[in-house]
Order: structure tokens, then C-alpha cells, then sequence
């Protein structure tokens, strides 16, 4: 999982170029239809069809209709955690990439497949592939600069936030620029700026945006009163936003607010990596559910591993570790997701599992990148509930 970040309430689909799928306010899921010769042309947050890729041929249907219909299972597949809708829309792209010149749009969906699978190096091959074929691509800027920043570099997801900027509206651009500064040693700084930013006019998905962004730099600030405020409005916006759901979860469960989160997640469907706050929630409280839960994850996280994917490594280092207990192999997959993505809740696994393991030293490449980039973090840094993780004699904050 990105987290609250990659993909933060789905961000290209949050740019002025994307196409919502949804109706404003409180999202209805379309209703889905199996696809018949008289069902070709969709309306965004109408009827989609149900493509089965093995009984159409994906080639002869229209590219308006393909697009409309990649974004929704990409959509699909951010609302339910359900990786399978990504391969629906891979089918539909793929010959519209294939063609000796691709079509840019759908390298631009392609690519935010790749991106969902956490194949960032590919999705950014396929990107320059879009955007030299239309360089003015303000969505396709935007999702580069958002997979540069989960990889952890910064410098070139600045870059592609400038080039974002030229082509989007001020406040979306104002919002890419101070998401990367608050990971660059200005988080206060960039959190005052994007309080005072203008959302009147903006889209409720770009809304929640800007709460969801304002509730995790408030978390990495320490004020986690602001942080709930934050993400109790994104939620309001956007109820099937489970990065945000999951994300508000962390934070009760940080204040052993467990109760609350089965209520959170009452009502909604509940995708792996809100089904791992679930476990963690049930051993707190000692609920009978927690053994169903724990085999339900034992079960998605070996399939993810047969099919070769590591989607949701960050989720299963804490299930090894705060659910089985097992800091050895939590700190082992904590490695492993350190080399794909570098969010701030990435080093915070790494360096308590190192912690727990008894190999403090291991969680030295996340501490490196931490002090380098200035990043600041009050769950590392700030409290002394927190410091328990660090290697004694260790202090990440900057200028440390």
C-alpha cells in the first residue's frame, strides 16, 4: 500500500485533467452490467460494463470508451483494495499501447497500473513514453512527481511538480509543491501555507485532498487533535477513501483508541490494509474476531507473494510485528519495502522492527535518508513514547 500518500486520495485522479467517476458528494459505486454489442458508450458514474477480456476483443472498442472504463476499474481498485480490477484495465489498454505509436492516454493509465503494483521504475518508463508523446500531460506531471516522492527523491519529483504547475490551477500546483516541502525540512512551514490555501472552489475529491495532506503533516507535526480534524472532514468528503480511513485508524490506535476503530470500518468494505488496523484493534481489545482476521491476512499476503507482488510489504512488517509479534521476520519485510518505497511510515516500521529485533543498526539506511532530507517526524522524533524505538544515542531531528 502507498499509505496515506502514494496515491493519496488517488492523485491523478484529483487533477483538473481527470476524469471523477463519481458523482459530487457522498460517492454511488456504478452499476455494473455484463457487456453486450448495445453497451459501448459509458457515462462517468452511469452504467459500466463488465469486460470479460476473453470473450471481447478489446481492439475493436472505441478509445473514449476504453479510457472511461480503465479509469473506473483503476478507480475500482482503489476503493476496495481489490488488486484484480487493475488487470481488467490492463486488458483494455494494452492495444492502445502496443500500436507503433501508443496512444498517450492510455500509456497514461498504464502506467498508473504500474504505479498501483508498485512497479514505480516501470510506470516511470511508461510515463516518458506518454509525455513525449504529449508533454502538456498535466496529470501525467502529477503522477510522476507523486511516484518520485514515495521512491524518496525528492529533487525530481520537485522538478515534475514545476512542470505540473505550469499546466494546472494554482492551488492543486501550491498543494504538489508544499506536500514535497513538508518531507524536505520546511513541515511547519508547509503546513501554515496549506491551511490558508483556497478550496472553495475546488472539487470535493480535490478537497479531501488537501484535508487528507493537511492530516498527515499535522500527525508528522505532532498535533494530533488538528490531524483527527483533518481526516474526519476528508472522510465526510470522500467515505470510500480507505488510504484516509486507514490513516485515521493509525492515529486511534496510537492513542489505544481501539474501540473506535471497528467503528470506523463498520458499514465499509474492509480491503487488506485496513483489515491489518482491524487485527491490531482486536489484540488490543482481545476480541474474539482476531483469529479470523489473522488468517484472513496470512492468506493475502502469501497470495501476494506467489504472484511476485509486494504491494503491501509496509502492512504485512506490521502484522509480523504488531499482531504475531515476530520482530525478526517483520524486520526482514521491513527491509524489503525500504528498497521499493521511502514514506515516513516506511522508516517508522523499519525502525521499530529493528528496535524490537534487537538490530537497531539495521534501520541505519531509513535513519541516513531522514537526517539527509531534514524529514521530520514526531512519531521518531519528537515524543518520548516514540524514542523508545530509536538506537540508543541516535536523534533524527534535523540538524541532529
Amino acid at each position: 500500500m502507498h499509505g496515506i500518500g502514494q496515491l493519496r486520495i488517488c492523485l491523478a485522479a484529483a487533477t483538473a485533467s481527470a476524469v471523477m467517476l463519481a458523482t459530487p458528494g457522498r460517492p454511488q459505486a456504478p452499476t455494473i452490467v455484463p457487456l453486450t454489442d448495445s453497451v459501448l458508450q459509458v457515462r462517468p458514474g452511469a452504467v459500466v460494463p463488465l469486460l470479460d477480456p476473453a470473450d471481447r476483443r478489446p481492439s475493436a472498442l472505441p478509445l473514449e470508451f476504453v479510457v472511461s472504463t480503465a479509469r473506473f476499474y483503476i478507480q475500482q481498485s482503489r476503493i476496495t483494495g481489490d488488486l484484480g480490477y487493475l488487470n481488467y484495465a490492463e486488458s483494455l489498454l494494452a492495444p492502445w499501447i502496443l500500436e507503433p505509436t501508443p496512444e498517450p492516454r492510455a500509456l497514461l493509465l498504464h502506467a498508473t497500473v504500474q504505479q498501483s503494483r508498485h512497479e514505480f521504475p516501470a510506470a516511470l518508463a511508461t510515463l516518458d513514453r506518454a509525455l513525449a508523446l504529449r508533454s502538456t500531460d498535466s496529470e501525467a506531471w502529477l503522477t510522476r512527481a507523486d511516484i518520485l516522492r514515495v521512491m524518496g527523491m525528492y529533487a525530481q519529483a520537485g522538478a515534475a511538480c514545476e512542470r505540473f504547475a505550469q499546466l494546472a490551477d494554482p492551488s492543486l500546483s501550491a498543494l504538489c509543491r508544499l506536500s514535497l516541502r513538508s518531507l524536505n525540512g520546511e513541515l511547519p512551514q508547509a503546513y501554515a501555507a496549506l491551511v490558508k490555501i483556497p478550496i472553495q472552489d475546488m472539487r470535493p475529491a480535490e478537497r479531501a485532498w488537501v484535508y487528507a495532506t493537511l492530516g498527515e503533516m499535522a500527525v508528522r507535526l505532532g498535533r494530533d487533535a488538528d490531524a483527527e480534524r483533518w481526516f474526519l472532514r476528508d472522510l465526510r468528503i470522500a467515505p470510500y477513501d480507505f488510504f484516509g480511513r486507514a490513516a485515521y485508524a493509525d492515529l486511534l490506535l496510537r492513542h489505544r483508541r481501539a474501540a473506535q476503530v471497528l467503528v470506523l470500518v463498520r458499514g465499509h468494505r474492509i480491503p487488506d490494509p485496513l483489515l491489518l488496523r482491524v487485527a491490531i484493534a482486536q489484540k488490543m481489545l482481545g476480541d474474539a474476531g482476531l483469529s479470523r482476521s489473522v488468517v484472513a491476512l496470512q492468506v493475502a499476503f502469501r497470495a501476494e507473494a506467489q504472484r511476485g507482488e509486494s504491494v503491501h510489504q509496509r502492512e504485512q512488517a506490521r502484522f509480523l510485528l504488531e499482531v504475531q509479534k515476530r520482530p525478526r521476520p517483520a524486520l526482514a519485510v521491513a527491509l524489503e519495502n525500504w528498497k521499493v518505497q521511502r514514506e515516513p511510515e516506511d522508516a517508522l516500521i523499519l525502525v521499530k522492527a529493528a528496535a524490537s529485533a534487537g538490530n537497531p543498526q539495521a534501520a541505519q539506511p531509513a535513519l541516513d535518508f531522514l537526517r539527509a532530507n531534514r524529514l521530520r517526524d514526531a512519531r521518531l522524533s519528537d515524543r518520548p513514547a516514540a524514542n523508545r524505538w530509536l538506537p540508543h544515542g541516535i536523534d533524527v531531528r534535523p540538524g541532529s
